[in-house]
């Protein structure tokens, strides 16, 4: 249950917080998927590390809520609020280029993101600009790191049911592009970049393993694109 909170810095937020039932693990994969979606030139609005105070939320009435913002006091996340921006919706007349929705497409098959679905788009257009927002459901493999590696090379079935798969004709360039941005260096600095508190080692796994996870899925996944890339393909081919 994310909240719409003022900052100090004088901007709005929709912000995830890290007590709430899944975990602060939700949170690490929001920021990861989130900049890498930023750094193939998709737009994603700006993501800030949000400090709540003990005491925030002592005077809310609801008890659940009082106490999830309680359960939440230090270091969450947010995603800056955009006003007027409206859900995605194709049927309603919504487009994008042919490349932006393979960006879209590559991504989330890349990070294995269940989310982005018709009844679920997790997209938003505002002034004709496609925005990406909520991106929990990506990089589930953070919750059993010993399978990771077999997920690293898996076609990932549920890019069949992805809201853009319709427009997504131009994979192969999506891929020559994420290759081009997405280099060892861009994701040592990001991985390093993961707050420590969104990486709970409640499960007997270590902070440095966490982060060694991130990095060999990653880097697993990006040299072996083309398994999932063909699925995108084959879907799709089938689909239009």
């Amino acid at each position: 249950m994310p909240a719409l909170l003022d900052a100090d810095d004088e901007r709005r937020y929709v912000v995830k917080l890290r007590g709430a039932g899944q975990g602060p693990r939700v949170l690490a994969a929001e920021f990861l998927s989130g900049e890498i979606a930023r750094q193939l030139g998709l737009s994603v609005p700006r993501i800030s590390g949000i400090q709540l105070d003990a005491t925030f939320g002592k005077t809310e009435p609801d008890p659940e809520v009082r106490e999830l913002f309680q359960r939440s006091a230090g270091l969450n996340l947010g995603l800056e609020y955009l006003p007027q921006a409206t859900m995605f919706d194709p049927v309603a007349g919504d487009r994008v280029s042919a490349l932006e929705a393979s960006l879209v497409v590559w991504l989330d098959a890349f990070v294995r993101n269940v989310d982005r679905t018709p009844r679920n788009a997790n997209l938003l257009m505002r002034a004709g600009q496609l925005w990406l927002i909520d991106h929990g459901a990506s990089l589930i493999v953070h919750f059993h790191w010993p399978s990771a590696q077999a997920k690293a090379l898996d076609p990932f079935a549920p890019i069949a049911e992805h809201v853009l798969l319709p427009f997504a004709s131009e994979i192969t360039e999506a891929s020559a592009c994420a290759h081009e941005q997405l280099t060892p260096e861009f994701f040592k600095g990001l991985i390093e970049a993961i707050p420590d508190e969104f990486l709970p080692e409640d499960d007997g796994v270590s902070l440095a393993e966490q982060r060694e996870g991130y990095r060999s899925f990653f880097a697993e996944r990006l040299q072996h694109s083309s398994i999932f890339e063909q699925e995108v393909q084959r879907v799709r081919a089938q689909s239009v």
